[in-house]
């Protein structure tokens, strides 16, 4: 299918997927006439993408796991230990930032930010 077609079908722009195209996340190849054609797989694809995003992944993270997604034997199961180990980040992540808030936090009224306040002297 034709890039506007797909860009239709997946529900975003002809440039998005110019982009992904660009970074290697989708492939279509080249007509005689020059314009591009997708296997209609690829909406299926794109919408994994887009779902993968709002789920916090990157467009890295995207590419490198759907290359161990088609190569896993179940990939139901391959998918949910994605989602845990992304939890798990998220979890870590959270902790960091509740250190962080915390430090901050310490640092108000100090008179000076840079110097937390049992430090201050």
């Amino acid at each position: 299918m034709r890039i506007g077609e797909l860009a239709a079908q997946a529900g975003m722009t002809k440039d998005t997927i110019r982009f992904y195209e660009k970074i290697g996340l989708v492939a279509g190849q080249r007509l005689a006439n020059g314009y591009r054609d997708f296997p209609a797989e690829t909406v299926t694809w794109l919408h994994y993408v887009r779902t993968a995003q709002t789920l916090g992944f990157s467009l890295a993270e995207i590419a490198q796991h759907g290359e161990e997604l088609s190569d896993a034997p179940d990939a139901a199961e391959a998918l949910s230990a994605l989602l845990e180990e992304k939890i798990r980040v998220i979890d870590t992540r959270m902790a960091e930032l509740a250190v962080l808030r915390a430090d901050l936090e310490e640092r108000v009224g100090t008179g000076c930010p840079f110097r937390a306040a049992d430090r201050a002297g």
